[in-house]
């Protein structure tokens, strides 16, 4: 592995490092709604990278100009992306809504760029998935048998049950993250700086998320905690991580990327251990282990070889 492809994951683990910090910040502020929390930070953020960038984004706009399809594609998915995500966890439960969004956005990635780009799958992300998703599992089993709320009802949506619905809008939630980064690669593969093409689409997304807390924002700035909460999660993980997370996919596949967030969930347990106070069982912390070694064997160059290389 080259300098600039360590420098690509060094920033994703970092931009992951900051995005585990949203679930111990919400709990903070329990009186803002998760649709408003995840409408304001990546609205905010949207805002924020397209202010940074705006000379950029100028210099750059005959560019741009040249992708629209991916420009408006990956904008929606931004936007969709944190009320799929956030709503998923209301319906399945955090634990089951955080599995099958971060799991199933890898998968998703390396379809895209299977299908679209005739990439061939690796061995070593075939490992690497098979390890993050096994202990992503594992985590969210040793989240739900201490006691982490599973809201789940009789009630149904679109003749759907309430868990059902709640898987749907992970799935929806963990595409819609692999679309937004395969289409922040390809923007970024055509010679496109990632500052614009981050810039460009978040502002995008922004035009599109920021009316909604005319609907459910009203607590946002209700108490002091809630304002400072809400600061923090669209400047620090959402402006700076995305900024990282956009300089990381210049150097390294969007699939390779999107596997690598996995450390997430990871980051985002230990903190509910330190700072909320949460309990995990052993299956909990042999899932954190798993998903480690997913990341050593997207770092380290270990030999691996089994007829070349894996097709699908």
């Amino acid at each position: 592995m080259g300098n600039n492809a360590t420098d690509g994951v060094i920033c994703i683990i970092i931009a992951c490092s900051l995005w585990a910090t949203t679930g111990t910040a919400a709990n903070l502020a329990p009186s803002i709604s998760p649709l408003a929390i995840g409408a304001f930070a990546m609205g905010v953020a949207g805002l924020l990278l397209l202010i940074t960038a705006s000379k950029t984004v100028i210099k750059e706009r005959a560019k741009l100009s040249k992708v629209p399809v991916l420009l408006v594609l990956g904008g929606i998915s931004i936007a969709i992306y944190p009320l799929a995500f956030y709503s998923s966890m209301k319906f399945a439960g955090v634990a089951i809504g955080t599995v099958v969004s971060l799991a199933s956005a890898p998968f998703f990635s390396i379809v895209f760029e299977r299908l679209i780009n005739k990439k061939s799958i690796s061995l070593r992300w075939t490992i690497s998935f098979i390890f993050g998703v096994v202990g992503v599992t594992l985590i969210a089993m040793g989240k739900q048998v201490h006691g982490q709320p599973t809201l789940v009802n009789n009630s149904e949506y679109l003749g759907l049950s309430t868990m059902h619905f709640g898987v749907i809008l992970g799935l929806i939630a963990g595409l819609s993250y692999a679309v937004y980064a395969w289409a922040a690669k390809q923007m970024i593969d055509q010679g496109i700086s990632s500052n614009a093409s981050m810039a460009s689409m978040f502002g995008f997304a922004s035009v599109l998320l920021l009316p909604s807390l005319l609907i459910t924002g009203d607590n946002l700035f209700a108490t002091p905690t809630n304002t400072a909460v809400s600061i923090y999660m669209a400047v620090v993980p959402m402006f700076i991580g995305y900024l990282l997370f956009g300089y990381g996919l210049r150097h390294i596949e969007a699939s390779k990327a999107t596997l690598i967030t996995l450390l997430e969930p990871v980051l985002a347990t230990l903190l509910a251990v330190i700072v909320v106070g949460e309990k995990f069982n052993s299956w909990g912390w042999l899932g954190m282990v798993l998903i480690l070694v997913c990341l050593v064997l997207q770092i380290v160059k270990v030999p691996m070889k089994l007829g070349g290389r894996l097709t699908v």
